[in-house]
Parts: structure tokens; sequence; C-alpha cells
């Protein structure tokens, strides 16, 4: 049995990750659902899904449930959530029964689209369900000291969107959202490669090359990877070499808006809090954090200390976990 019954869930765009106060992360795995048209049945989730992309018949179709890290589809996500609470139950060997659970929205979700995750938590029969927002989640899992009155500020940058909050004695001072990405950027790197090249590349490809040769830096050594993709004169498959310094101009607009997002943040912050900012800087976390160099482009840019944190892509699952304790104190702040 899970000590107390106690999960976080990271309800991410790009991945869901479960946390549980006995055993730290015990689930990790893409926000993918494979569906079977003709029965609308699971057919996969998470990476066995992910790995069906771009590969399947016409009747199983793989489905990311999540959008903008808000729920896009509320049935799928409830089946997804199922599998996986299954899975992990089975992986410790227990069953999870009536746990409870803290769960992270976006800062800029409407009510419905926070009651939509609510349900989704409760239908699988969770006894009490809290929410928390994504950058408050994302500094308690980088172990920022979030209940102190000093100026904490996490950059969350996942797949579907990048949160920036100031966080201060255990509520969001200043915070903003914006549904700016890894998936957008993967999806910049395949239109830049397609109106280069006429080459049509699918997502995964995408997202290697974002990993392999990304830069968020201009000034850096420049590096080349091959890219296979569909000719789209011909339509046959086609080799092509694309090199970081290309990637780095197809991502520029996406870390632009990255960047912009923190600035007008920082600007609303409260004079007495600026100071804390200089001294103690920022922390990024979230998949986005570790894109080749952003770190050192966003200290120059902005002026202050950048720190990514001890496990960017798991700081939010860490945070909704260990949220738990403080979930009482974090309430009273949010009110």
């Amino acid at each position: 049995m899970f000590s107390t019954s106690e999960i976080g869930i990271d309800l991410g765009t790009a991945n869901i990750l479960i946390y549980s106060k006995s055993k730290g992360v015990v689930l990790n795995e893409p926000s993918v659902v494979a569906i079977d048209l003709n029965t609308k049945n699971v057919v996969a989730v998470g990476a066995e899904a992910k790995e069906m992309v771009g590969k399947t018949p016409q009747n199983i179709v793989p489905i990311r449930p999540l959008k903008d890290g808000v729920i896009a589809d509320y049935d799928v996500t409830a089946q997804m959530l199922k599998a996986f609470l299954k899975k992990v139950s089975k992986k410790m060997g227990t069953s999870m029964r009536k746990p409870t659970v803290v769960v992270c929205t976006p800062s800029g979700s409407t009510s419905v689209e926070r009651r939509a995750v609510h349900n989704a938590i409760t239908s699988y029969g969770a006894k009490n369900v809290h929410l928390i927002e994504e950058p408050v989640a994302a500094a308690i899992g980088a172990d920022l000291p979030v209940d102190e009155p000093i100026a904490n500020v996490s950059v969350d940058i996942g797949g579907g969107t990048t949160e920036v909050g100031i966080i201060s004695f255990g509520g969001v001072v200043s915070c903003q959202s914006i549904r700016t990405g890894g998936d957008k950027m993967d999806e910049e790197i395949s239109n830049f490669i397609r109106k280069k090249y006429n080459i049509l590349i699918g997502e995964r490809t995408a997202e290697n090359i974002k990993m392999e040769i990304g830069h968020a830096d201009e000034e850096h050594i420049e590096e080349s990877m091959d890219v296979r993709g569909r000719d789209m004169v011909s339509g046959l498959p086609k080799t092509v070499t694309v090199s970081s310094k290309e990637v780095h101009v197809a991502l520029k607009e996406s870390l632009e808006q990255i960047l912009e997002t923190i600035r007008s943040t920082l600007e609303n912050c409260p004079p007495e809090l600026s100071g804390d900012i200089v001294d103690h800087g920022i922390v990024l976390t979230g998949g986005g954090a570790i894109l080749n160099g952003l770190r050192d482009w966003l200290s120059e840019e902005i002026s202050v200390p950048v720190h990514v944190a001890p496990s960017p892509l798991e700081s939010v699952a860490i945070g909704t976990g260990r949220s738990l304790k403080m979930i009482t104190k974090l309430q009273k702040a949010a009110k």
C-alpha cells in the first residue's frame, strides 16, 4: 500500500509523472493513448503508444489528450489516468484504494479546465483531490524555500506551456503562462525544414533534432545531423543534413516569447522582492530547461543568475508530492 495513499500527479502535455510519498517518482511516461476507432478501446498508453505515432494502420490512432497543459479530450484522459494508475499499482505490488491526490494545473487555466482535471482524477476513485498551480509545484520540486517571505522565481518550460511564477510565503505573487513550449519548438523545426528543404518530417524526428542539435544561443560551436523525411516533390524518402545554426533560427521566435514572458513577470514583481531575485536568481524546470545553452543565454539577457533545477524533468511531480504536507498553508495563501 502507498504510504497513507498519497500521490502527486504532474499532468503534462508531453509526459505524465506520478510521485509516491514513499517511493519518489514511480511513473514517467508520454501522455499518449492509442485508440482503436472501430471498438473505441484503448490499445496502448504511454511509451508503447508513443512508439506508434506515425506508424499505425487507419483504425488505430495515437492521441495526445492533453493540449497546452489542459485536458482536450476528457474521456481519453480519464482512461489514460486509469491505465497509468493501474500500472503503478502493479509495479508497487499494491492497490491504491481511495488515494489523496495532488495534481498540478497551469496558472492560466480556467475554472472549467480545472474542474475537468478534478473530475478526471475523482472518476478513478480518489478520496481527496487538491489542485496546485504549476509554478508553485515546480518551485517546491526544485528545493526552493517557497514558504519563506523571499522571492522564489521558477520558470517551468513544459511541452504545451511555459509558466513563470514568483512565489513568496507559499503563494503566487506574480505569474504568467504562455502556450509556448517544447511542442511549439518541434512544430517550428518541422515548418522550417519543410520550407527550406521541401521535406516533411514527423513529430518525433523534430523532437530528436531539438534535443541533439538545438541551441538557445546563436554563438555556439556548429553541429549537424542527417535528417530523414519525405520529399514533397517526388514523394520519396530523402535525407538532408541540417545544421544547429539553422535549428537556432527555427527556435528563435519561441525562445524570444519565453524571454519576453520572464521579463514581463519580473517587471510585475514588488520592489521589496526584486532584491531577492538579483541575489538568488531564477530556477529553470521542465523538459525545455535542458535545451543546450538556454541557461547561459537567459542569464545574459535578463542579467540575473539562472540555475537549472536538480531534476528539471521531475520537478513538478516531486513538488506535487511534497506539497501534501504544506497544502493547507498553500490554500490559505491562495485565499
